[in-house]
């Protein structure tokens, strides 16, 4: 199977946003951690109407939550790609996983940290 450029920008771009939205949903209805942060996203969102946020923190609620969400579909390509190559463990791809788990972690403590900017002050 011979792989094939599109060569009209537009529908290039569409079938990009196809595989980018279907990779969206694989993520959001295959793994359990990204079913989690899409599910804490949504009551941020129900908790942004409640307490009427202002523009400035939707706007930093929403960089938090895209972070994690996207920092977390890299860390899944990382594990998954780790795992076609080496099947079996190996500590050097041990490693690696555990690194892409760090960053996950940093993007989750910064939103965290926003939420808590955010909300703790209308509570």
């Amino acid at each position: 199977m011979e792989f094939e450029t599109d060569k009209s920008f537009f529908t290039g771009r569409l079938k990009s946003m196809g595989f980018a939205l279907r990779g969206a949903f694989k993520l959001i209805t295959t793994e359990h951690s990204v079913m989690v942060q899409s599910s804490i996203a949504v009551l941020l969102i129900i908790a942004g109407f409640y307490y009427e946020i202002s523009r400035e923190e939707w706007m930093f609620q929403t960089l938090a939550s895209g972070l994690v969400l996207g920092i977390e579909g890299i860390n899944t390509a990382v594990e998954k790609v780790a795992d076609f190559i080496h099947p079996e463990f190996h500590k050097k791809i041990g490693f690696i996983k555990d690194i892409a788990a760090g960053a996950v972690f940093f993007a989750a403590m910064t939103a965290i940290a926003v939420g808590c900017l955010i909300y703790i002050p209308k509570l």
